[in-house]
């Protein structure tokens, strides 16, 4: 421990605080995005420019299964020494995942704040990612960015370890996220590595872990010893498109688009615009919950820079989308419509 300094209170924050330290963690919690009121000039078009460029937070069916399935296993974990059980989250890109477990965060977190609102120095949520070709000292060091526990150049990794194990039971963890999971590759010897670390981690520290990242059964997680481990303590938790077939299908991608459109801060937009477009939203997006947030945001902030002030078809004809979402809508052209029936003639 001699090797790592105590980090100055008095510094100021640095402008570099992403979800990964606990200031940008504790900002994301905090902020509660908010489109700016009408008529009480704090609704300029800057304003709600910048309203629009946060990703606004909507309740989906993955995002409540990942909380009630995480809260599950947080009280089952709660007595448990070692062997606890975690919940990974899994999927293709632009899917949720990210938004799911960061929700999940933020959701327990809140309720950790009620339940001890005097204890200002509790962190009961940490928000770690995998780097690529990742090491066990660059993951160690991950959490240590967290707290934000600054490293001498001579501390290696059972220094920096150690100092993160005991810096998170002093501050209370209980809710370990760990993002981008798909850097580890089991097959080789450095992600073996990194799988061990993380499993070490899990030992030390009393909470519950949660992984997420693309369609992690594919990169081997779950292979040989080290996975099949994984794999018998970890719940897998799909994440998937939105599908447009089934009635009920269409009834949650609708009610999807309802939640987004509820959020724009247009002062002319007529309700219910985009949830008559649901299908052409899901042709141009393939069901990605990513891919529609970006067009609905993207057409609202040029329904503002315009003046228009209310989406039309045109506005989301303009919008380019990412690579999947495109190629998927060249190969779902809109339907025809249909044949108009032959004017009635008289004798």
């Amino acid at each position: 421990m001699e090797h790592l300094s105590q980090p100055d209170q008095a510094k100021q924050v640095l402008a570099d605080e992403p979800l990964t330290t606990k200031e940008g963690w504790a900002r994301f919690v905090d902020r509660r995005p908010t489109p700016p009121a009408a008529g009480d000039g704090t609704d300029t078009d800057d304003a709600r420019i910048d309203y629009l460029s946060e990703l606004v937070m909507v309740n989906t069916p993955v995002v409540a299964e990942v909380v009630a399935t995480a809260r599950r296993l947080v009280l089952l974990n709660r007595r448990q020494l070692s062997a606890r059980r975690g919940l990974i989250v899994t999927g293709v890109p632009g899917t949720g995942k990210t938004t799911a477990i960061t929700a999940l965060g933020r959701t327990h977190e809140v309720a950790v704040r009620r339940r001890h609102p005097h204890e200002k120095n509790r962190l009961p949520v940490v928000y770690v990612t995998v780097p690529p070709a990742a090491t066990p000292r660059m993951l160690a060091v991950e959490f240590a960015r967290f707290f934000g526990l600054p490293l001498g150049r001579r501390a290696n990794i059972t220094d920096v370890t150690n100092a993160v194990c005991a810096t998170a039971a002093h501050v209370g963890v209980e809710l370990v996220l760990v993002d981008e999971v798909h850097n580890l590759n089991l097959a080789t010897r450095a992600g073996a590595e990194v799988s061990d670390q993380l499993k070490y981690f899990a030992e030390r520290l009393p909470a519950t872990f949660i992984y997420a990242g693309v369609n992690v059964e594919r990169v081997g997680l779950f292979a040989g010893p080290r996975g099949q481990q994984l794999a018998s303590r970890f719940t897998t938790i799909p994440t998937t498109a939105f599908a447009y077939g089934t009635a009920d299908q269409r009834a949650a991608w609708h009610a999807l688009v309802a939640s987004l459109e509820a959020t724009l801060p247009l002062r002319a937009h007529q309700p219910r615009t985009l949830a008559a477009l649901d299908e052409y939203l899901h042709r141009r997006t393939a069901g990605m919950i990513g891919s529609l947030s970006h067009l609905v945001r993207g057409a609202a902030i040029d329904a503002i820079l315009d003046g228009t002030e209310h989406l039309t078809r045109a506005h989301l004809d303009r919008v380019r989308l990412d690579h999947a979402a495109e190629a998927y809508a060249a190969t779902h052209p809109s339907p025809a419509p249909a044949p108009r029936a032959p004017a009635a003639t008289t004798a």
